[in-house]
């Protein structure tokens, strides 16, 4: 199989697929490295692919990403609050699309984040912990950072954006 009809395979699976498919299991199903793999991701990323990778694996997004309603939180915490703030955004119904901070130098930076459960916490929490040369955005803000929540309705984002700000983590909100 060449690398065009490859790639067109990836974006296929991907969308077809409700959970994340990790690059291992793309590159068992096409008989290829996972190298090859994370290449061709990087490439379809490139030409306009809207692929996301989380700690589970690739997920494509339509543009939109399919929440009735999305707002924007803007927070603050220390390290030790990081699990905190995303168990707190979950139990109270809402999905941590992504985070964005400021960066003095590079202007707005941002990660997708993807966090939906408390497994998905878990899991994001393991690698922060287990990265030796990395650190979550907000250590280069002093903690500040915002994140775009998707949820069911506006009442719920007030729901978590209230809970956070009880537990000293709203730095202030943007809707």
């Amino acid at each position: 199989m060449d690398a065009k009809k490859r790639r067109s395979q990836i974006l296929s699976m991907l969308k077809k697929s409700d959970t994340p498919v990790s690059a291992s299991s793309l590159a068992e199903n096409l008989s290829v490295s996972r190298q090859i793999i994370v290449g061709d991701v990087a490439i379809l990323r490139a030409s306009g692919a809207c692929i996301t990778a989380t700690p589970r694996g690739y997920v494509y997004e339509e543009e939109s990403s399919g929440f009735p309603y999305e707002g924007l939180l803007a927070c603050r915490h220390t390290p030790a609050q990081l699990q905190e703030e995303l168990y707190t955004i979950v139990d109270f119904g809402g999905f941590v699309i992504d985070v964005t901070i400021e960066h003095p130098l590079y202007g707005q930076l941002s990660g997708p984040l993807n966090i939906g459960s408390r497994y998905d916490v878990d899991l994001f929490i393991e690698k922060v912990e287990a990265a030796e040369n990395a650190k979550p955005l907000s250590v280069l803000t002093g903690g500040i950072h915002l994140h775009r929540i998707g949820c069911k309705d506006k009442s719920v984002f007030s729901l978590i954006r209230d809970q956070l700000d009880e537990r000293g983590i709203i730095f202030s909100s943007v809707e």
